[in-house]
């Protein structure tokens, strides 16, 4: 017995009402709406009054048509309780009459009944059966068809295979719809049409356009449908323009001109940012329906012309619809603009909709309004996943790891009590997550989600493994990291950018500029803006002056890339390290456009490391100019004044720093030993292993020939400059208790021997701390990686990857 007979016994001992009122549970509320309109049509109800006693009555079969026809089930089904049931024609249009009004279990239900009574399904029955199947999204009963199909010998039938390959692609079987259609002895229009779109419907544009230019060279004329099927395709696979232009002007040299026609072809255009040839198709459109009108506002929002988004929005009138307002939010640049749409909205009556709803989150999200899209989030009477994704997005671009790290915690929750299948995390989540673990140094969290991303069969998914690349890069797992990038079968830009940026923050730039030469050469990626801006951060951390300008300047000349705000903070710091501050001052205001804070602030940092307070003093000033409360800022000046002996200045600069409520930021560091996290803070004795701590400390500094005399000699250089309270709080601060050092040691007692001891500190580790891990690497025979609020230095072998400047 097959399956489908095996579920469905309400139909063996059950009369017609209750086979009604067992369809009735499985109807969908859009099922039922279906049933109710079709209603308004109904045919004459007296011949249920009227009707022949004669079961063989012609009359009864037409009558049983116009009912199924017209979606009265419920009478069709008391109908067909009176009639001869050994026609297969009666119970061909029961089945069709269920499918058509998307009763798909109902459908199979009778067919499975059909079949168990001993009728003999044809040719007809077999595409409205495959069809239910694929509605009731169940491959179990449709490969159970199939098999019937094969027995019965229906597998050459045209319109019985086209329904088999819906199926499959229905259910993202391509390699079984693609046998079945590799196996058709005859195939029409239709047939093509089902493999053309069933690739683009499974998300694989190539292999649907590959199959359209099949159909042409086997000599089929496309249709609209198939023309749709295409330049949907050209719309999702990556340089296929051409392509697409080619397919429009064959749909004006076949006079296939109509408005669904017209308007893919106007989506196509716009995900190519070709706004002039959408403009052009756009207005030459006789007869534009909501959607053609909806494409053209998403096309100039996603392309930047915000203002014509709305002036097109402002033409429709009252015509707007939900898609409408989601393809508008992009193009609001203001939050306020925002607001508005969210205020039409809700007035118009279109909220709450799960759609829109997560649009709106995206858009507070990007506007950096975490708060409103909270209120919008927890006001979501129905989340889907995509809801859960938008809303750890926006606490993740906005800085809230934390709170992104909590939702998706109760995401996963939600996901291992199995209270909904749809909200399992899928590449998307595990994508948007990974940095919220890279910012907050969950490294052992970070590998927990990694075994997932495993078990979920994410491991070959080239967006997540990116988002791994990141996350283990800027954990100090360098070593992970590239494990990631070398699992990545199909690198694109993003996987190159990520490892390129890797090596850079962690001081191997020169291995940056080999990944570049071989993803340019080798891979055949072409670089863009984030290449450039990671290739320069290498150049800039590892001091490569003379390749830095050479990669500047070839930006535009050999690839048409105009540098943007943020090669120019790189080129700064590089021009920087040369010592010639007063080139680096021409350079920015040289520059094509007005300089921000990073660019000023890469100037301060090169006058704190060449000791220029003039300079430093301008850089100062110019960024306090447009962030008064740049902590960075202060501090560095402060420091520099000190040093200087200006205590006027320091003092200066203290009062401004009170007047502004910026205060220094208390340097801590972080380090993991056997899953748990230790934060340090300068001098803390608050861990419960402080004794060991200081002990291990003690030691180290022995051997590293520190002596407290010639520490306390490097403080007291130029005790002409210092006041006696600030040699007495230097003293109280000294190196030799800084988090960093107590951290490490923690790492060195704790961790496995040969394992390197990776440490975070929240700020710039102290040049005489960085002196200290360089000696205490090769005295300990360890690797110590420190991640500073700079860059990672490796310390090995008495040597760091920074080469003393950062």
């Amino acid at each position: 017995m097959s399956a489908l007979a095996r579920c469905s016994p309400i139909y063996y001992n059950c009369d017609a009402c209750k086979c009604v009122s067992s369809s009735q549970n499985h109807q969908t509320s859009e099922n039922r709406n279906l049933v109710t309109n079709r209603r308004s049509s109904k045919p004459n109800r007296l011949i249920l009054h009227n009707r022949s006693k004669n079961p063989n009555d012609p009359s009864l079969t037409r009558a049983l048509r116009e009912f199924a026809d017209s979606g009265l089930m419920e009478d069709a089904l008391h109908l067909f309780d009176e009639m001869n049931k050994a026609d297969v024609f009666v119970w061909n249009v029961m089945i069709k009459g269920f499918t058509t009004c998307g009763l798909y279990h109902e459908a199979l239900r009778f067919y499975s009944r059909m079949v168990l009574t001993g009728i003999k399904a044809d040719s007809f029955t077999y595409p409205f059966v495959i069809k239910s199947a694929a509605g009731a999204s169940s491959l179990l009963e449709g490969k159970t068809v199939h098999a019937a199909v094969i027995k019965l010998g229906f597998d050459s039938d045209v319109y019985v295979c086209n329904s088999l390959i819906s199926f499959y692609m229905k259910l993202g079987c391509e390699r079984d719809a693609e046998k079945v259609f590799d196996e058709m002895p005859e195939r029409d229009v239709v047939s093509w049409n089902s493999i053309v779109s069933g690739f683009l419907a499974v998300g694989d544009g190539v292999r649907s356009l590959v199959m359209f230019k099949e159909m042409m060279e086997c000599g089929f004329k496309p249709d609209r449908f198939s023309i749709m099927s295409a330049l949907g395709a050209c719309s999702h696979v990556e340089d296929c323009l051409r392509m697409g232009k080619e397919i429009h002007c064959y749909a004006i040299r076949s006079g296939i001109e109509d408005v669904m026609v017209l308007t893919s072809v106007l989506d196509m255009y716009s995900r190519y940012s070709e706004v002039s040839y959408a403009e052009r198709v756009f207005n030459g459109m006789s007869n534009r329906n909501i959607v053609a009108w909806n494409v053209m506002i998403g096309c100039y929002a996603r392309n930047g012309r915000g203002v014509d988004a709305f002036l097109c929005f402002q033409k429709m009138s009252e015509r707007t619809d939900v898609i409408t307002l989601i393809n508008l939010l992009p193009a609001c640049e203001e939050i306020l603009e925002g607001r508005t749409v969210h205020g039409y909205a809700t007035r118009r009556g279109f909220l709450p909709h799960v759609v829109l709803e997560t649009a709106l989150i995206d858009m507070y999200g990007e506007g950096g309004k975490v708060k409103s899209a909270e209120a919008v989030f927890d006001r979501m009477g129905e989340k889907n996943l995509v809801s859960w994704n938008s809303m750890i997005a926006a606490y993740v671009r906005n800085g809230e790891n934390y709170s992104a790290l909590k939702l998706f915690r109760e995401l996963w929750d939600w996901d291992w009590d199995w209270d909904s299948s749809s909200l399992v995390p899928d590449s998307t989540t595990i994508a948007s997550i990974l940095p919220a673990y890279a910012e907050s140094l969950s490294l052992s969290e970070g590998r927990q989600l990694h075994a997932y991303v495993v078990k979920a069969r994410y491991s070959s998914n080239t967006i997540v493994l990116n988002s791994l690349v990141h996350m283990y890069a800027m954990c100090g797992d360098l070593e992970d990291a590239r494990k990631c990038f070398d699992q990545v079968v199909f690198k694109d830009v993003v996987s190159w950018n990520s490892i390129i940026m890797a090596y850079a923050v962690h001081g191997f730039g020169r291995i940056s500029v080999c990944l570049f030469s071989e993803m340019v050469t080798t891979s055949g990626v072409s670089p863009n803006k984030s290449t450039f801006a990671s290739l320069l951060a290498a150049c800039s951390i590892s001091g490569m002056i003379d390749e830095g300008w050479d990669y500047f300047n070839s930006m535009k000349r050999e690839y048409g890339i105009d540098p943007g705000i943020e090669h120019y903070v790189y080129m700064v710091d590089l021009i920087g390290r040369t010592g010639n501050l007063s080139s680096a001052k021409r350079f920015i205001e040289d520059m094509p456009f007005v300089p921000t804070a990073r660019v000023w602030g890469s100037l301060l940092k090169a006058s704190r490391n060449h000791n220029d307070i003039t300079v430093a003093e301008f850089a100062a000033e110019q960024v306090l100019k447009m962030e008064h409360d740049n902590t960075g800022c202060y501090v560095l000046l402060l420091n520099m004044y000190s040093e200087a002996g200006r205590w006027e200045d320091v003092d200066r600069i203290k009062l401004l720093m009170k007047s502004q409520g910026v205060s220094k930021t208390t340097s801590c560091s972080t380090v993991v030993t056997r899953g748990r996290t230790h934060v340090f803070t300068n001098g803390d004795r608050s861990h419960v292993e402080t004794n060991k701590i200081y002990e291990v400390l003690d030691i180290v500094s022995r051997m590293v020939e520190e002596e407290e005399e010639e520490e306390e000699e490097s403080y007291v250089h130029c005790v002409s400059k210092m006041r006696p309270e600030t040699l007495l709080k230097k003293k109280r601060n000294s190196p030799r208790r800084h988090s960093v050092r107590l951290a490490t040691c923690l790492g060195l007692i704790s961790t496995e021997t040969g394992r390197a001891v990776v440490v975070r500190n929240n700020t710039r580790i102290c040049r005489r701390c960085h002196e200290f891990l360089e000696k205490a690497s090769k005295v300990t025979r360890r690797e110590i990686v420190v991640g500073d609020s700079k860059i990672f230095h490796h310390f090995s072998n008495g040597c760091c990857s920074c080469g003393n400047y950062w």
